[in-house]
């Protein structure tokens, strides 16, 4: 026995005394004696939480009691802490436009499925004109102009020797584009003068068959911007997620050729949901009236009851100026017997309240930079912009967003339930932060999870956990975790090395339910593949907020348990009582769309508009993509064209 004792000691020495000399870790002497009497042993804690936590006594492997798994050697050279970076804005390119060759027009045959006419006999005998005819216009559209009048050689717009009624509609609809929000230098059309002589016959058919075609591209592109908006939003970023839709233009000019409801058929073309329409009219009047008179308070104001501002009279008329009837019937007495009045006295707290909850702000009383802002709003000039960005937001959006549907509006940080033309849900939300936005996209709700596990996200374990791991491996058994390999085997967090596998880290991390759970009590589901859902949290606090751009990317809920009995089409009661049976999950009746947007003007539930704040940058970027596609859209000649090339492509200059 004294031998085995100073053997022992001896070992013990020598395994302390390399450690220290050679400047190894804790890991490296821990391997030493797992080595010598054969490895870790765990337990788990059995508490009532089954917290998932360890302790050095006894072996376990995640699953029972038995064979600990080996503990990996801590690399002697931990790699360098890296990032998982998220999706990033692009320089944004409009589609180029082309000159259109009409040649497969121009040698089409004459026969026709349908009847010969007169009219079609003067388009075949006036196509030839098409050949030097300098008419620019994004691919898809010289195509489809190409594959109708090559099948069709027939006139849609034209009749005997002048435009015809159909013509003049179309005309008149082009020309209203600005009060959608577009561009009416977009859909201009050089229409053929009234005058001609008929001993130029040749002459005037050449002109008309140019209007024909001209006409008829121009109409195309509105269809298409009306119908799926003038940028491609997924070109700007991966935040963008909204699926073009298809458009048959060939069939357009089909449809248009049999028809002389002209209006009505490009109208039907635009967004229907009534939001559409709001925006179009708070667009017409913001274009109708004059700026209003512009109170400037001071950026910094900050004003708490009892105290005095010379700026204060300012605030009070900014809310005279934006209160509706109710608020000037309650209020009206009180801003007008103290308009001039510079202190903030006790009576006037519950007015202050009262306009801040009006405009959706938390009614503490303080008047700061926030509420001044809110009460300032926008610029005549700024609302303009904002409601234009909005239409083309809309456009990009299905045709009409259903029955009954969820709207998660990211700007305004809040969620609605709308069901029948009816708003019957409305609560505050948490979204992304800027650093990790909130997509816009839209998909199906399908599931409510209730007391849900977390499955943590590669990102947040790589950006957030990685760098405690590292130094503290055992912490996620502490902290009430799940560590699972790539086949599903319970492994000790303590029992990783972490460090060495930089961003792609093998294992899966979730969080076990409980009241700590990041995702609260439920969680509603539309899977997608940005991992974003809608869920309860533990941090209430947020939602008393103005700003709530906190979270990693998905949307919590002021109210989760309203949300899951609308989307389950059942009672909060009901809600109530499946949280009490423990984890479990329930598909939604009938799938229901939910559109997960970005809109700093939007209708509320009254249909008036309201203004936020560009909280991730994205209507800036929005702009910039509208102007680099009115620019691409200006006509140049081929000439014009191949300078420009040239230049882009020559050597630079040196300097």
């Amino acid at each position: 026995m004294k031998t085995f004792r100073r053997r022992f000691v001896a070992l013990s020495l020598l395994a302390l005394g390399a450690s220290v000399a050679m400047g190894a870790s804790g890991a490296f002497a821990q391997t030493f004696f797992e080595r010598l009497f054969g490895g870790p042993r765990y337990e788990r804690y059995n508490d009532m939480r089954d917290r998932g936590q360890y302790q050095w006594r006894g072996p376990y492997n995640g699953r029972g009691y038995g064979d600990a798994p080996p503990v990996q050697e801590r690399a002697p050279t931990p790699r360098p802490m890296v990032k998982i970076s998220g999706p990033t804005y692009r320089p944004y390119k409009a589609d180029p436009l082309v000159r259109v060759d009409f040649t497969p027009v121009i040698d089409a045959p004459h026969e026709t499925t349908f009847q010969p006419s007169l009219q079609a006999s003067g388009f075949a005998d006036a196509r030839s004109a098409l050949a030097g005819f300098d008419l620019y216009a994004t691919k898809d559209v010289a195509k489809a102009l190409n594959d109708y009048y090559s099948q069709h050689p027939d006139f849609i717009w034209v009749s005997g020797f002048g435009p015809n009624s159909r013509a003049e509609e179309a005309i008149r609809v082009l020309g209203d584009a600005a009060s959608y929000g577009l561009n009416p230098a977009d859909y201009a059309v050089t229409v053929p003068s009234t005058s001609f002589s008929f001993d130029d016959t040749a002459g005037r058919m050449r002109d008309l068959v140019r209007f024909e075609v001209e006409l008829s591209a121009r109409v195309l592109r509105y269809v298409h911007d009306a119908y799926d908006g003038r940028v491609v939003p997924d070109r700007m970023s991966e935040y963008y997620d909204l699926p073009v839709k298809p458009l048959d233009m060939a069939a357009v000019l089909g449809d248009l050729s049999h028809t002389f409801e002209v209006r009505q058929y490009l109208e039907a073309k635009h967004p229907q949901a009534p939001q559409y329409q709001q925006l179009r009219t708070e667009l017409a009047a913001l274009r109708g009236s004059g700026e209003d008179d512009i109170v400037v308070v001071r950026p910094d104001f900050l004003l708490k009851p009892g105290g005095s501002d010379p700026d204060f009279p300012k605030v009070l008329k900014l809310i005279s100026r934006k209160a509706d009837d109710a608020f000037k019937t309650e209020y009206g007495t009180l801003l007008q017997d103290n308009a001039s009045n510079e202190t903030y006295s006790q009576d006037l707290v519950p007015l202050i309240k009262a306009a801040q909850k009006a405009h959706g702000l938390s009614p503490d009383g303080v008047i700061g930079p926030r509420t001044v802002k809110v009460l300032a709003g926008e610029t005549n000039d700024a609302k303009i912009a904002k409601v234009t960005l909005a239409l083309e937001e809309m456009r990009w959006l299905p045709h009409t967003l259903g029955d009954a549907y969820v709207f998660i509006n990211e700007p305004a940080y809040r969620v609605t339930f709308t069901k029948g033309g009816q708003q019957l849900l409305s609560m505050r939300a948490v979204v992304g932060r800027p650093t990790n936005q909130t997509t816009f996209f839209y998909d199906q709700i399908e599931e409510v999870v209730f007391n849900p596990y977390w499955g943590v996200p590669q990102s947040i374990i790589v950006n957030e956990m990685l760098p405690r791991l590292v130094n503290d491996p055992g912490y996620l058994d502490r902290a009430g975790y799940e560590v699972t390999d790539m086949k599903g085997n319970r492994i000790p967090s303590a029992a990783i090395d972490w460090g060495r596998y930089g961003t792609h880290i093998p294992y899966n991390v979730r969080q076990i339910p409980s009241d700590d759970n990041a995702l609260g009590e439920l969680k509603i589901l539309f899977p997608n593949k940005h991992a974003i859902y809608m869920h309860d949290t533990p941090a209430k606090s947020l939602f008393n907020k103005d700003m709530r751009a906190f979270s990693h990317g998905c949307v919590r809920l002021q109210q989760p348990r309203d949300m899951a009995a609308a989307v389950l089409d059942t009672s909060v009661e009901a809600i109530a009582a499946k949280l009490k049976q423990g984890h479990s999950s329930e598909k939604v009746p009938v799938k229901i769309p939910v559109y997960v947007a970005y809109f700093t003007a939007w209708p509320d539930a009254d249909g008036k508009i309201r203004y936020y704040d560009d909280v991730y940058g994205r209507d800036a970027r929005l702009t910039e993509a509208m102007q680099k596609t009115d620019a691409a859209r200006t006509p140049v000649s081929e000439e014009v064209s191949g300078a420009i090339q040239k230049a882009d492509s020559a050597p630079l200059p040196k300097l």
